[in-house]
């Protein structure tokens, strides 16, 4: 994991989000304390549990890509969920331990994304000389008795190995062994019993038994390197070793983003909706909390994962939430909403910036899109005015903007003979005054 200091941490996030300070420091401020309790004496750190965080604010601000953007730099498996998604009517056989056992096979990806880049050149050699197996079996087989013919298949491998490498071969068809992927268990259950474990663990025991399924493919000497390169890579990447890094990874550094908390903030009259919103709240509660959920990797502690709420709280108040729950969230950070300013911001200053995003699709066909100074300013001020008049969706009001306003270039750009486009403020705005007079009418209509 990378040991970025706080400073950096927030560094790194101006360059994607605009604003919300104080989400960035709390987020980099936990990601610190992560590495500052791996320097502790082992008997020390057990005790040091992380401070998870609840994050306040309408949708639109960032509470997402705060999350998503801080796992993506510290190199850490993320997870999203939607509290609601527990709730629904027909969410049967599954339980809210099934977010720990979907982040740990996030791990296990990364874990061997890893590993097969330490193994790449050593498997890429194998992966040669099964391809020159296959191309040239003539020259592969050896004669123990005869010295002068197997110098000869030799220097003929060599000459096909030089041959194969420069490229000559690829479009050439190979006949491949493949094995085929098992298909995944489905189980039904009564409503109230979790079934997913058994699923996973099913599944495994079955993958072990059952004998793999081959089938003979013929395929070109490009797409048969892609296939034996992960073949190889695999047998090359121990198992026992991925399971535990993996694991390892989870508990320490993993980081669910759990989405719409505050519609499970109900206040248990005893019946009805709230009933279902209590017990997803005690359900997550021992997983928050800390507790020992068993994944097809291994046994796997909650304790150290970095739990991150966010909702809205429009109708529900964090105080609504179980006490119990609530203690395992003790920092909380309001997200303020966007600004004119920030809508300007957001479309000029971040790395990949939305006029950027645009500019390159287009670009892409070979037109060159250019947005004046004043035509930027009219789409913040837009963006901002029909978010202020209308329903709040934050920074996403931007995407329908943006849209409205390339629309007809993005259609026509195939076709457009003059591949120079200058957007300016007047051509914003009369792409955009239809929208807002619909927009305005929307209010009187029942």
């Amino acid at each position: 994991m990378k040991a970025l200091t706080p400073r950096q941490i927030v560094a790194e996030l101006d360059r994607y989000i605009v604003g919300q300070e104080a989400a960035k420091r709390a987020v980099a401020i936990a990601i610190r304390n992560r590495w500052r309790r791996q320097q502790l004496p082992p008997e020390l750190r057990k005790d040091v549990t992380p401070k998870n965080i609840i994050m306040i604010g309408p949708t639109g601000v960032g509470k997402t890509e705060i999350a998503r953007r801080l796992a993506e730099l510290v190199g850490a498996p993320f997870l999203k969920v939607e509290a609601t998604k527990y709730t629904e009517v027909g969410y049967v056989g599954r339980d809210v331990e099934s977010m720990i056992r979907d982040l740990t096979e996030i791990a296990v990806g990364m874990v061997k994304q890893r590993k097969r880049q330490q193994v790449e050149s050593e498997a890429a050699s194998k992966v040669t000389e099964r391809l020159l197996d296959l191309l040239f079996p003539q020259a592969s087989v050896w004669d123990p008795e005869d010295a002068e013919e197997n110098d000869r298949r030799k220097r003929t491998r060599d000459k096909m190995r030089a041959r194969l490498e420069a490229g000559e071969f690829e479009e050439r068809k190979v006949e491949l062994q493949v094995e085929q992927k098992s298909s995944p268990i489905q189980i039904l259950g009564a409503a109230g019993v979790s079934m997913e474990q058994m699923e996973s663990e099913l599944q495994s025991m079955f993958d072990r038994i059952l004998p793999k399924g081959q089938q003979r493919r013929e395929v070109t000497v490009r797409e048969a390197r892609r296939i034996l390169l992960e073949q190889e890579a695999d047998a090359l990447i121990d198992k026992q070793s991925l399971r535990e890094e993996a694991v390892e990874l989870v508990e320490n550094h993993g980081i669910i983003f759990i989405d719409e908390i505050d519609k499970v903030a109900g206040s248990g009259g005893g019946h009805g909706p709230d009933v279902s919103r209590q017990g997803v709240q005690r359900d997550l509660l021992p997983v928050v909390e800390g507790t020992t959920v068993n994944t097809r990797q291994g046994p796997v502690r909650t304790d150290h994962i970095l739990f991150i709420a966010a909702g809205a709280f429009h109708v529900s108040k964090p105080s609504d939430l179980m006490p119990e729950l609530q203690g395992r969230f003790p920092i909380r950070v309001e997200l303020t909403d966007l600004t004119r300013d920030d809508f300007l911001r957001i479309l000029t200053e971040p790395k990949h910036s939305l006029t950027r995003q645009y500019a390159e699709l287009l670009a892409t066909e070979g037109v060159r899109l250019q947005l004046t100074p004043d035509a930027v300013e009219a789409i913040a001020d837009i963006a901002y005015e029909v978010n202020r008049t209308t329903q709040n969706i934050g920074a996403r009001r931007l995407h329908t903007i943006m849209e409205k306003v390339v629309e007809s270039v993005s259609f026509d750009a195939p076709d457009l003979e003059t591949k120079e486009l200058t957007i300016d403020s007047a051509y914003v705005r009369g792409k955009l005054t239809p929208l807002l007079q619909r927009e305005d009418l929307t209010k009187f209509i029942l």
